[in-house]
């Protein structure tokens, strides 16, 4: 078998088997290529399936200090997630394919420092949230659809991929979502008032005939809404709201968690919410409401 008939196998294992997500996926198989070309030009020779269980520690860094080189560097955790996959690789070549290959586990990532959170405020949140309603220069459905997307991401605290998931079936919302996130894991997530009517707005309005398996939320031309265009929509919202380029989608589920833990809720109901595998995943939004803190107090203080 060759490296790149391994890789394939690897692959088609992660989607039919693991059900990894399509970006998950280019990501894995990207990687995946970047190394056996890699380990191609180095040993000069064809990638078997024996050359890939002879890899050595030294060559897997050598590929990380290539990786950190030219035109597009890649950063510390960038870096991380590449090694990260081709672990992942070779544990499949060891368990499926009878290739182990003990030399990885000599092989240390860079270090990464987590950041915390950068959610936007209650006033920005709420200011996304109206303004796709405000563009004279967009149809009325657009624009209702553009609301009822934020609004999910701000309200449920859904991911892109999960809100742009749903079907046409899910609607109108019940007093609870099951949603289907990373690793397949499901979650219940209760649903606000505002976020049904922001997506019974949209199904108003909205010139398309959606059958109940059909994705819910569609682009102009009829086909699913897809990820860039909810971002490529924020990115013209912070031009008009003179939002700092923080403002993404993804800040409206962190706002979502970091004005929860501010308003009282505890962390281990944040990560239910979220989908966390891990509370220390969940903790970082301790760091957020902690530094909120700290900011009040210097401006109220007489003494600060």
């Amino acid at each position: 078998m060759t490296g790149a008939e391994a890789l394939a196998a690897w692959l088609q294992h992660l989607a039919l088997e693991r059900r990894s997500s399509p970006r998950t996926l280019e990501a894995y198989g990207f990687a995946g290529r970047r190394y056996l070309s890699f380990l191609e030009q180095h040993r000069a020779e064809a990638i078997s399936l024996g050359v890939l269980g002879g890899v050595t520690a030294g060559e897997v860094r050598a590929w990380l200090a290539h990786l950190r080189q030219g035109e597009r560097p890649l950063s510390p955790r960038s870096l991380s997630q590449a090694l990260s996959a081709i672990r992942s690789f070779h544990r499949f070549l060891d368990r499926r394919l009878d290739t182990p290959n003990p030399a990885l586990a000599l092989v240390r990532g860079p270090r990464v420092k987590p950041g915390a959170p950068r959610p936007v405020s209650e006033d920005q949140a709420r200011g996304m949230l109206a303004e796709p309603g405000l563009d004279p220069d967009r149809e009325a459905w657009e624009s209702a659809r553009d609301e009822a997307v934020l609004t999910l991401l701000y309200g449920c605290g859904l991911r892109i991929s999960e809100a742009l998931s749903l079907k046409r079936s899910d609607a109108p919302f019940p007093d609870t979502l099951r949603i289907v996130g990373k690793g397949s894991k499901t979650r219940m997530v209760p649903v606000l008032p505002a976020v049904r009517e922001a997506t019974e707005a949209y199904l108003a309005e909205v010139p398309f005939a959606l059958a109940p398996g059909e994705p819910l939320f569609r682009a102009k031309r009829g086909g699913a809404l897809s990820p860039r265009h909810i971002q490529a929509t924020v990115q013209n919202l912070r031009g008009r709201l003179g939002l700092p380029a923080s403002a993404t989608p993804h800040a409206l589920r962190h706002s979502f968690a970091t004005h929860l833990l501010g308003a009282g809720a505890d962390l281990r109901s944040i990560q239910e919410l979220l989908g966390h595998a891990s509370l220390s995943t969940t903790q970082r939004y301790t760091q957020v409401d902690a530094a909120a803190l700290l900011s009040a107090y210097s401006k109220a203080h007489p003494h600060a």
